[in-house]
């Protein structure tokens, strides 16, 4: 019984720093606006060669250039000789 009880008060500190930190992240999602890209590699949408992300943050948009990154942190970096065909929108979900 005494064992139960000292792994309990063991494992507050864990459950306690995952809740917070689950906390932050709902509160950062509540206040920070999201993006929905498409990229397409053709001049059409809607085909396979599609890609799409949900970032919070591009970095870079131009022409011939596009770097931002997503919600798993990662740096995505899309480059091109001629027009770089994506669509940048505000995501809701």
């Amino acid at each position: 019984m005494l064992k139960k009880i000292w792994n309990f008060i063991k494992a507050i500190p864990f459950y306690s720093a995952k809740l917070g930190k689950w906390t932050v992240e709902k509160f950062k999602q509540w206040f920070t606006t999201r993006y929905k890209v498409t990229v397409s590699f053709n001049s059409i949408y809607g085909d396979s060669d599609d890609r799409v992300f949900i970032t919070r943050k591009v970095l870079i948009q131009k022409e011939k250039h596009l770097k931002f990154r997503d919600d798993d942190g990662k740096i995505i970096e899309y480059r091109s000789s001629g027009v770089l065909n994506y669509i940048i929108e505000e995501y809701d979900g």
